[in-house]
């Protein structure tokens, strides 16, 4: 869990127990939200955001305002597992 601070407001970030990643790519996620900053404030109660990364791949945040302001990590999904509609189909993105 980290605590971290943007324009006045605290917030805690945490991962979901099934998220297993190493702490250098913990602190690269948390790196990640100080970069969008002033956008944190504008998620309500119950929203869920994904943030796309390139050592990572895709992070799903969810948001929880009440009683704190609280960023749960519930899932990354590496690239290798991403995939696009293309007419009638799903296919690989890489």
């Amino acid at each position: 869990m980290y605590r971290f601070s943007i324009d006045g407001e605290e917030w805690i970030l945490r991962f979901s127990p099934q998220v297993l990643i190493e702490t250098d790519e913990k602190q690269a996620i948390l790196m990640s939200l100080l970069h969008i900053g002033k956008t944190l404030a504008e998620f309500s109660h119950g929203n869920a955001f994904i943030m796309f990364t390139k050592k990572i791949g895709a992070i799903v945040f969810d948001v929880e305002r009440i009683p704190s302001f609280i960023l749960t990590v519930s899932n990354i999904v590496p690239e290798e597992n991403w995939y696009v509609q293309e007419k009638n189909s799903f296919k690989p993105l890489k």
